[in-house]
């Protein structure tokens, strides 16, 4: 492996780090999740990053702002889905 290639992997790294990571442990809080049994902790993992995903599809890139705007109106996030009409 080159260095090129190495800084190429390591910035790849850090791009999903920041871009999913870091929004789950900072706008979620996974870190201080009490879920430890079986396989909820993944199932919870792999709800957030659905909901990190819909609102980056729907143009969003704060997700903590996203998060709470959907809040207010349970029928956002279900149009982002194209579950509503």
């Amino acid at each position: 492996m080159t260095g090129t290639q190495l800084a190429a992997w390591i910035k790849g790294h850090w791009k999903i780090e920041n871009l999913l990571h870091h929004v789950r442990d900072r706008t979620f809080r996974e870190d201080d999740s009490t879920i430890h049994v079986g396989h909820l902790p993944r199932t919870m993992a792999s709800l957030r990053n659905l909901a990190i995903g819909v609102h980056r599809q729907d143009g969003h890139t704060d997700i903590a702002a996203a998060l709470r705007r959907t809040a207010r109106d349970y029928r956002r996030p279900l149009a982002a889905l194209g579950l509503t009409g």
